[in-house]
């Protein structure tokens, strides 16, 4: 079984008058097996933040299913819904979405402390992470004294001290110079190479060209796919670039 699942999901949302309707997403269908690392690509519009609203079960779609290790998403009460994400999901985001009055070391223990783990758990979690991410000298630091680079590691080991069944990137080197996003995109494929699973949405061709699968999304449908095989980075990039190409042109794809 797959360790997501999304079936045939549709998300349309109506004004709040009911008079204006818009299609977001349609029939999308697609899973991902445990440990894969997946891009999901598309132009601005084209579905990608509202999809990846509803794998973060912030948002429901209107039709179809959302699975995470065979559990509907639809069907958690909304009162379990923050433990739920706590416990399965690791958030990385474009604009870190740290808290500029606790330490790095504080943002990254703040979802344990919001599940219980005691000090001694947390920094037994830690300290092996953040020699991982090269962030161990930069604990005591608070986001505003630190790079932008170190403060998206900071973010990805927040997201990884939970453990999560998942990683959910939206955009994660957007906001990182192109050292800083080669850094980060080096972590993402050797947490990766781990076991850990991840979905990532981004504009970013050199940034998708690490995953091991690209899907396209276009007008709020899966509009392709490629599986990188056995091909290089440098390969990937050209086949990525190439149905980009295609897309933005408003064109079919041609085997």
């Amino acid at each position: 079984m797959a360790l997501l699942e999304i079936n045939n999901v549709k998300k349309i949302y109506t004004s709040r008058l009911g008079t204006n309707k818009v299609q977001a997403l349609d029939s999308v269908t697609f899973s991902v097996e445990k440990g894969e690392y997946v891009a999901i690509m598309g132009e601005s519009g084209s579905g990608k933040t509202t999809l990846l609203n509803i794998l973060a079960s912030i948002d429901k779609p209107t039709s179809g299913q959302v699975l995470l290790d065979g559990k509907d998403l639809s069907k958690i009460k909304q009162s379990e819904l923050a433990a739920f994400r706590r416990d399965n999901l690791g958030f990385v985001f474009q604009d870190f979405n740290l808290l500029d009055t606790f330490t790095l070391q504080d943002n990254i223990f703040l979802p344990l402390v919001l599940s219980g783990h005691s000090y001694k758990e947390m920094s037994k979690r830690l300290e092996p992470l953040a020699k991982k991410l090269g962030i161990d000298h930069l604990l005591q630091k608070y986001p505003y004294e630190v790079s932008g680079g170190e403060k998206q590691r900071a973010a990805a080991a927040r997201a990884l001290i939970t453990n999560p069944k998942l990683v959910l990137a939206d955009e994660p080197t957007g906001a990182l110079d192109s050292k800083a996003s080669a850094r980060l995109l080096k972590l993402f494929s050797d947490i990766n190479a781990e076991g850990q699973t991840i979905l990532m949405v981004t504009h970013s061709i050199q940034a998708a060209s690490h995953a091991s699968r690209v899907l396209f999304i276009k007008d709020g449908c899966v509009f392709n796919q490629i599986y990188r095989a056995n091909a290089t980075r440098e390969e990937m990039f050209k086949k990525i670039a190439d149905t980009m190409t295609v897309l933005q042109s408003g064109g079919a794809l041609y085997e």
